[in-house]
């Protein structure tokens, strides 16, 4: 073992919390209305790279939020590093794949921002982020498993269904996307909207949200019935207890008219659905087997006379 394998679960715990961040320092950008506070990318402006006085508050939030990719990008690295040396190539793989998020994300923030905020890109960016999360949910579940085939904890119809439910998840996670994209908070005061109706839009949104809490509610009872492992029930309980919020805070900003504070709570609740739903779909199932990793193996004693 290598003086880094006790860093494993916190560089793990770290991805995810700046994973979450960098979602709700995103949203502040769009709900603040800052979106081209740095008019241009990679620079903030044709001649620097940081925002001068007359960009205003709006170019120090983005500038900000800029600066927020620098800390993930440190994050993603260190992650690398330790999985790498704790010697498991799973572990390895999961970790590369977010320190290649990064600069996926850096590419994409950019071309928001060079198309104008086009709306359609700017929820990929969102999309992608979330996606991140759920990979960083990934990589805990990994560190306490083995590296052999995954098995079903539950019975396969179970499997599917839960399957089902994070599916459906995350087509409500791009309906809320298309949601924003049509309504007031695009990012800044002149750039474009997708040209759909934000009242249908909100309806599909909300049509979804009620087929998601009926397949949890589903799942939380069958979990019950088949008396599948606790980690797995605790996990369909936390992801309804998270969709209940979720509801809420969606219903509340939908009849006050989006008001900013809830709207950024929304966003944030949008952040801990992508890692509920991951941490649900992998805790039906178990990968047994050795972990890859050179463990000391503790010498045999002899057997005393009889």
């Amino acid at each position: 073992m290598t003086s880094t394998d006790g860093w494993i679960r916190p560089a793990a715990l770290a991805s995810l919390v700046v994973n979450v961040l960098i979602v709700v320092t995103g949203g502040v950008v769009r709900l603040t209305g800052s979106g081209l506070g740095c008019p241009t990318w990679p620079r903030c402006t044709d001649q620097s790279f940081v925002p001068h006085r007359e960009l205003g508050i709006h170019g120090a939030i983005e500038f900000g939020n800029r600066m927020v990719t620098f800390l993930l990008a440190a994050v993603a690295i260190a992650t690398f590093v330790i999985a790498w040396r704790y010697g498991r190539p799973a572990l390895t793989r999961l970790a590369f794949v977010l320190g290649l998020g990064v600069p996926a994300q850096a590419l994409i923030g950019g071309v928001t921002v060079l198309t104008d905020l086009n709306p359609w890109i700017v929820a990929f960016h969102l999309l992608v982020s979330l996606a991140m999360i759920g990979v960083s949910v990934v990589l805990i579940r990994r560190i306490d498993e083995g590296d052999g085939t995954a098995e079903p904890l539950v019975p396969d119809p179970v499997t599917w269904l839960v399957r089902a439910v994070f599916v459906t998840g995350w087509v409500v996670l791009y309906l809320g996307t298309v949601v924003t994209g049509s309504g007031p908070h695009a990012g800044d005061i002149d750039s474009p909207r997708n040209g759909l109706d934000p009242r249908s839009a909100s309806q599909l949104h909300t049509d979804f949200v009620f087929l998601l809490l009926g397949l949890t509610i589903a799942t939380v009872l069958v979990l019950r019935a088949v008396d599948a492992p606790a980690r797995a029930r605790r996990a369909a309980a936390l992801l309804l207890a998270v969709e209940l919020g979720q509801g809420l805070v969606g219903f509340v900003q939908y009849f006050t008219d989006l008001p900013i504070l809830l709207v950024g709570l929304h966003l944030l609740g949008a952040a801990l659905t992508s890692a509920a739903l991951t941490w649900l779909l992998v805790s039906v199932r178990e990968r047994t087997g050795r972990a890859l990793i050179d463990t000391p193996v503790a010498p045999m004693t002899a057997r005393p006379p009889v």
